[in-house]
């Protein structure tokens, strides 16, 4: 190879150079315009996210341009400079697909708004464009790697006669990924099927939490003291949990007080419906009080009531256990849980102290003398 360019190799490199410069400059601005139109889709910063890809596509263009100059193979291997070509060329299209799916993604859930009470299609949506999305760049990320390998006749060769020989370590390797493809195919199972969605209000592990993220191998969970749950997608597949917003957000909310048996049932409850009437956080839908156990020294009674989502509903709870409790406290006292003690005075026998711990049933203790 010679060490110096002659002249008309260096002259076809700089027109080249210039008019791959000049195709550059002119495509940017004419991206970065269209991005300032508020009529069109594109975002406003697209000239920007695009600018390396960009960069890396044109730098691509003119190698593929300087490998067509004939004299210049007297001075570079022009082997290396047309696969640095070609692997620009993947990248960047590939980073410009990725882009493209992420601004298409965006544009769509514009369309949603996920912070309202009533954002079940939101969430829907919202939990299929971002799992999708994922599918698709790891699809993506993963064919640029295999055209990249593939073009290299060496590795070629070798992938070729590994095809060849591959049925006993295909299935061995097939066993050993198993797993990992069961967890792939969960995270594209929920984004189709959609047992949990973004922002969910879930049970599971015995923790309450939202669906925060949805990834192709695992989920996080945001539990209410701001914990990360973190599970694996299958866990939605293989195991029962609760959804609390699978079809509404509404929810039915309860608060169970104990007392003793001679509390006013008719009082109860016309105190819980003077403390909803009171608060914003009711719904005004379900407004219950009812007596669903009787034990041997209190009675239990449950307040059934309805709010708009389960944050609501756990404020309303909230609540509602602690002013029934204080209209208790200040207006039957008598009411609260105790336990009963008889003395009987019978002059004729041993004193005898009778020990009641509740309705109809009582014990008689012989006190020593």
């Amino acid at each position: 190879m010679q060490k110096y360019l002659d002249p008309t190799t260096i002259k076809y490199l700089i027109i080249g150079l210039s008019a791959t410069l000049l195709i550059y400059i002119i495509a940017y601005f004419a991206l970065k315009q269209l991005g300032k139109n508020p009529k069109n889709i594109l975002p406003a910063n697209l000239a920007q996210r695009i600018r390396t890809p960009f960069t890396l596509l044109f730098i691509s263009f003119f190698l593929k341009y300087a490998q067509s100059i004939d004299s210049l193979e007297k001075y570079v291997d022009t082997y290396i400079i047309s696969k640095i070509s070609t692997i620009l060329i993947i990248i960047a299209i590939t980073w410009l697909c990725i882009i493209a799916i992420k601004i298409f993604k965006a544009h769509v859930l514009s369309n949603y708004d996920i912070s309202s009470t009533d954002n079940i299609s939101a969430r829907k949506a919202y939990t299929q464009f971002n799992i999708l999305e994922r599918v698709m760049i790891f699809m993506l990320i993963t064919l640029a790697i295999g055209i990249t390998l593939m073009s290299f006749d060496s590795i070629r060769s070798i992938g070729m006669s590994m095809l060849t020989s591959a049925g006993i370590a295909g299935i061995i390797i097939g066993f050993a990924a198993q797993k990992a493809l069961g967890t792939l195919l969960a995270g594209i199972q929920i984004a189709i099927t959609q047992p949990i969605r973004i922002d969910d209000v879930v049970v599971v592990e015995g923790e309450w939490g939202r669906i925060e993220e949805i990834y192709l191998t695992y989920v996080v969970v945001k539990i209410w003291d701001k914990r990360r749950l973190v599970l694996p997608t299958t866990y939605f597949i293989d195991k029962p949990f609760q959804n609390w917003t699978r079809n509404s957000s509404d929810i039915l909310g309860t608060v169970f007080i104990h007392t003793d048996y001679q509390v006013p049932f008719d009082a109860l409850r016309s105190e819980l419906t003077r403390i909803l009437k009171a608060t914003d956080l009711w719904d005004g839908e379900v407004n219950v009080l009812q007596v669903t156990n009787a034990t041997a020294n209190t009675v239990e009674s449950r307040a059934l009531m309805s709010s708009k989502d389960s944050s609501t509903s756990w404020d309303l709870r909230v609540l509602v256990r602690e002013k029934l409790i204080t209209f208790i406290q200040n207006n039957y006292p008598s009411s609260l849980p105790r336990t009963r003690v008889e003395m009987l005075d019978n002059t004729k026998a041993p004193e005898k102290i009778r020990e009641s711990k509740g309705p109809g049933e009582s014990r008689l203790l012989q006190k020593d003398e």
